[in-house]
């Protein structure tokens, strides 16, 4: 898109964009009665209709603050606060609005609400940023109900086509294509063939599930950097035999094997700086009274360094093939994502908001996955992390405080402003 002629650029504004503390926090209130769960949790998963019902809220919500409304065929929803220059390529932000299963009231909530908010208390300025700022709820950020996660992103983004997600179905059997046709048909006054349009920078702001900032009582996490990711599923084929009359060392024990293995690992991978996780394991037969014959387990292991991350990665079926005894395996990568780093831009501005407005800050490397990977060699992108309480998330005992979420808010409002005005 051809940039138009440069307008006068709005003046500076003498003091920092504050937020409405109190309504947001009434906000993410509202939004966790979508899909509420006993244990003071929600379960949302993408293209749900729990997950329509905090798409509706957030759009009233938006329509309160003037704030233009738009789908697209990914089912992704935007807010648009329009720009002097309202052709110029927007600067965008946003998150997502479903939850894991049994998740947090937070996670990715947060990060919407926060947005609006931002672009609210921008609007409530009186003054107009040059370019204009689009707050974007992806679809299926968290990756549950349709796996992979980030779709919405990544096809908005360009890294991905829409029809090579359509057929993809949950465990119920229902497509992709079948939910973007629910969604369509529960926001029938919205248009849903808004277009990719080139996007000036990107800016999200999360909770950051990890507990450096809650240890290290700082205020904000400005993010530097995602760790890279690989993931393999392991299969160990042993003998199924009578778990009481076949001795010991004539077994073929698949979970015996895979118990050494999964050892290993943890050894090899001991180093502060890696990441390795066993979230999936299970048993065949699943019997107590039988020696398992099978198995099969996840092995994730992350790093910020994609060279460190090739070599583990690599190191796994060196493991297995040592620790397997008479058993045998087979491996495949099942994911695959880089390292990355965010641009100093985006980062600069959100240290400049930060002291202006006198909060702490610290660089974190981001452990999990964002829509923000998405954008990073798209425009200039970046996170900014507040605190979480222990630093536990995607579970119903995710906390955060009202302070962390207005200082979050804040931030990302004055970044925006900046990123916006250039």
């Amino acid at each position: 898109m051809t940039e138009p002629p440069e307008p006068t650029p709005p003046s500076p504004l003498s003091a920092p964009i504050d937020i409405d503390g109190a309504r947001l926090w009434q906000r993410l209130a509202a939004l966790a009665k979508h899909g509420a769960t006993a244990q003071g949790g929600v379960h949302r998963l993408a293209l749900s209709e729990a997950e329509f019902a905090a798409r509706r809220q957030l759009m009233a919500w938006g329509l309160e603050a003037g704030l233009g409304l738009s789908s697209d065929p990914a089912g992704n929803l935007f807010l648009r606060l329009a720009g002097a220059a309202d052709d110029a390529a927007p600067v965008l932000t946003g998150s997502y609005l479903d939850s894991q299963p049994d998740g947090g009231r937070y996670s990715g909530a947060y990060g919407m609400v926060a947005a609006l908010e931002a672009l609210a208390a921008i609007a409530a300025t009186g003054a107009k940023p040059r370019r204009p700022i689009v707050a974007a709820a992806w679809m299926n950020g968290e990756g549950v109900r349709f796996r992979p996660g980030y779709m919405g992103s990544a096809v908005f983004a360009g890294r991905e086509q829409l029809s090579q997600f359509l057929e993809i179905q949950d465990q119920d059997g229902v497509s992709v294509a079948e939910g973007l046709a629910a969604w369509r048909a529960a926001a029938p006054e919205l248009s849903h063939d808004t277009p990719r349009f080139p996007a000036a920078a990107y800016l999200e702001a999360h909770l950051e599930q990890g507990p450096q900032l809650d240890e290290r009582a700082r205020q904000i996490g400005i993010v530097t950097a995602m760790q890279g990711m690989r993931r393999y599923q392991v299969r160990v084929e042993g003998e199924a035999a009578h778990a009481g009359s076949m001795p010991r060392g004539h077994r073929r024990d698949a979970l015996s094997a895979t118990v050494r293995i999964i050892g290993a690992l943890e050894d090899l991978f001991a180093a502060p700086d890696v990441t390795f996780t066993v979230g999936e394991l299970s048993v065949e037969p699943n019997a107590p009274s039988v020696v398992p014959r099978a198995t099969t387990f996840s092995a994730d292991i992350r790093h910020t360094d994609c060279t460190v991350l090739a070599r583990l990665g690599n190191a796994i079926r060196l493991v297995c093939e040592s620790e397997k005894g008479p058993c045998s395996f087979t491996m495949m990568e099942v994911a695959a994502t880089p390292s990355l780093q965010f641009h100093p831009r985006i980062q600069a501005a959100c240290d400049t908001a930060a002291r202006r407005l006198n909060l702490t800050t610290m660089p974190l490397v981001s452990q999990g996955g964002h829509d923000a990977k998405n954008f990073v060699d798209r425009c200039p992108s970046g996170i900014i992390f507040i605190p979480c309480h222990e630093g536990v998330s995607h579970s119903a005992a995710e906390s955060i405080d009202v302070a962390s979420a207005v200082n979050g808010a804040r931030v990302l409002a004055n970044a925006l402003w900046e990123l916006s005005t250039d």
